[in-house]
């Protein structure tokens, strides 16, 4: 059975700047690769055999590195937006889209398995599922506690609160499209809240895997340091 994949690959990168002004974010290099390449090799380990990548900023230069996939022995075309349209818009311009697809950031690091997440979705026919991950943020302040009254009752020196968050790597069904406005911003916010308005809620899957956020200049410096000692995890 075909398994699609649509590659989220347009933002400008300002996180990254200065890096980002000569090299689009997804070119950006983890190791001896651009942080988009390893996302083509491990989509292409798991057997995705058509990549759409959406592109918008500095789109000519991802279209002649990565060309129409022969190099991974995958396909890949291109949906190109004229103007920005945040995250989820972007499929409303991809008129061949199968009843389930994976859609994810082109600038994540992660050694998720594509194939089980994708297996798991469809088998709990969910409209989409979230991948999400643990994050730990520790507080610069020590944090009051106070009653009623603004009396203290408890102190924490710089307390570590963790999250749940989503990873950038989702998997949806067509039925999203329904959601999408055409030709307008639409983002991921956008679409979780629609779902929540209709109560047809989206599944969160809690991963324990490894996962940086590239476009995060403290995620982009850790994965450098990193890749190489690592590299057995994310290119097989």
């Amino acid at each position: 059975m075909s398994k699609r994949a649509v590659v989220l690959a347009g933002g400008k990168g300002t996180r990254l700047r200065p890096y980002t002004v000569v090299l689009p974010k997804p070119l950006m290099p983890i190791g001896d690769y651009p942080i988009l390449e390893v996302i083509i090799r491990q989509l292409a380990y798991y057997q995705f055999d058509h990549v759409t990548l959406a592109v918008n900023h500095q789109a000519d230069l991802i279209k002649t590195f990565f060309g129409n996939g022969e190099k991974w022995g995958i396909k890949i075309d291109y949906s190109l937006e004229h103007k920005p349209l945040s995250t989820m818009a972007p499929l409303k311009l991809i008129p061949d889209l199968p009843d389930n697809f994976l859609i994810m950031n082109g600038d994540v690091l992660t050694d998720l398995d594509f194939n089980s997440f994708m297996e798991a979705h469809i088998l709990a026919n969910n409209i989409f599922t979230i991948a999400s991950s643990e994050r730990e943020q520790k507080s610069e302040y020590g944090v009051l506690e106070l009653n009623k009254v603004n009396r203290l009752v408890g102190f924490k020196e710089k307390p570590v609160l963790k999250y749940n968050v989503s990873m950038g790597v989702y998997a949806a069904s067509k039925e999203i499209l329904s959601y999408i406005p055409a030709d307008e911003i639409y983002g991921f916010d956008h679409l979780m809240s629609d779902l929540i308005n209709d109560n047809n809620f989206a599944a969160v899957m809690k991963q324990n895997c490894y996962w940086l956020d590239i476009g995060r200049p403290d995620d982009y410096m850790k994965a450098i340091k990193e890749f190489d000692l690592l590299k057995a995890r994310f290119l097989r």
